[in-house]
């Protein structure tokens, strides 16, 4: 890719990002992100507050202060991604077929730029500023179960790089969908399947409680076709690996989905499949008759 094409992409990756900026449902996540973030901190302090009135007459067999922190901070994180999907989705909203439709679409596909150059611009923007998002409240949300309960996850970035890295994901899949349907339909499809993952993450827990590994694994090759879910499961895990005892026990089942560790193999695999869900995007794109 010469200089020139070089420019173009950081152009368009700019005006993607300066376009989803402007948008009015940037305002409306943003203003539910801060109502999120009050009513964490309200609740936060409440619960830290009473801790030590949960399972008061048991402190050997389960860290009640360790329990609330990671649950509540779990929960934080259940919040961000999916705000962060919202984001990720209506930032790619009628990103091809709305604007094909409507004539926005044919005047900047033509050279130097080209249909595969806008489409991959066009995710950059939506996927750099969906992870900067669900980075920075994921940092908010420790910040304050850090200042009202003094608690720490065992590890802190990892859980949001692998956040910011599902919402990555979820935004390819919106612009795949955004290549066949039309935006009522793209927007309902791409979050029954975020809803989908999340439960394909339930079912492997479920499993694997009962001892059925069948369901576990169907649960897991479930998370695995669509890895958001699998990225958050191990950022569920990573929050409480170092957590032992009953504790630990307890907290593996998490807060809506629960955590599983996960190793190098589950990070390549994302990225291979973000890469291969944008080539396909792309070939779609590419055959398509504007």
């Amino acid at each position: 890719m010469n200089g020139g094409r070089l420019r173009s992409v950081a152009a368009v990756v700019g005006l993607s990002i300066q376009e989803g900026v402007r948008r009015r449902v940037f305002l409306a996540v943003l203003v539910l992100t801060a109502g999120f973030l009050a009513l964490y901190g309200l609740g936060a302090h409440f619960a830290f507050r009473d801790v030590d009135e949960f399972a008061a007459g048991e402190p050997k067999i389960l860290d009640a202060h360790a329990f609330t922190g990671a649950t509540i901070f779990g929960m934080a994180m259940f919040a961000t991604l999916f705000l962060g999907a919202v984001l990720a989705v209506f930032l790619t909203l009628g990103v091809v077929r709305g604007d094909a439709e409507s004539g926005l679409l044919q005047p900047i596909v033509v050279r130097p730029i080209g249909r595969t150059t806008m489409l991959l611009a066009r995710f950059g923007g939506a996927a750099a500023l969906s992870a900067a998002y669900v980075v920075a409240v994921y940092l908010a949300a420790y910040a304050i179960t850090r200042a009202t309960g003094d608690w720490s996850p065992d590890h802190l970035l990892g859980p949001a790089l692998g956040l910011a890295l599902g919402v990555a994901i979820i935004a390819a899949l919106s612009l795949l969908a955004s290549t066949v349907l039309s935006v009522t339909a793209q927007g309902i499809v791409v979050f029954m399947v975020f809803g989908a993952g999340l439960i394909a993450g339930l079912l492997a827990q479920i499993g694997n409680a009962i001892n059925s590994d069948s369901l576990h694994t169907i649960g897991r090759v479930a998370s695995w076709a669509l890895p958001f879910e699998g990225l958050y499961s191990a950022s569920l895990h990573a929050l409480i690996s170092g957590t032992s005892g009953l504790t630990g026990v307890v907290l593996q089942l998490g807060p809506f989905g629960g955590s599983e560790a996960a190793g190098p193999d589950l990070i390549l695999w994302s990225f291979a499949y973000l890469l291969g869900v944008l080539a396909l995007a792309a070939f779609v794109f590419s055959r398509r008759d504007l």
